[in-house]
């Protein structure tokens, strides 16, 4: 898959709203939003933009569209996550797990049972 677009924090949350409830119309997406709703078409011209920068599929039913995420959320925050760790670590795996274990937000524990995990699924 060619290198996508970053996406806008509300893009996100839209894209969290395809993920969770899968196909959409646009007057789903004003429904499901908090209050105060979001004008239909502002979140029609968001939804345009995920399109453009390859998120989102569509399929028309008449004058509307049903659109429909072409990323999985899986694939979504590997590629963040693979952004962080190239931005801010110098692309050192290493580097963003040693962060992690200074700043205490993952123990020892955690790290060898991790470990663990990846050596029984290589085995496996």
């Amino acid at each position: 898959m060619d290198k996508l677009e970053k996406l806008t924090r509300r893009e996100e949350e839209l894209m969290r709203w395809f993920w969770q409830r899968g196909p959409l119309f646009v007057r789903e997406l004003v429904e499901l939003s908090p209050e105060p709703k979001p004008h239909f078409n502002t979140l029609s011209t968001m939804v345009r933009s995920l399109e453009a920068k390859g998120y989102l599929g569509h399929k028309a039913f008449g004058a509307t569209y049903q659109y429909h995420p072409l990323v999985s959320e899986e694939e979504f925050s590997r590629r963040t996550l693979g952004g962080v760790i190239r931005r801010y670590f110098g692309s050192s795996y290493l580097g963003a797990v040693s962060a992690l274990v200074e700043e205490e937000k993952i123990s020892v524990e955690e790290l060898r049972e991790l470990v663990d995990r990846i050596e029984r699924r290589n085995r496996g």
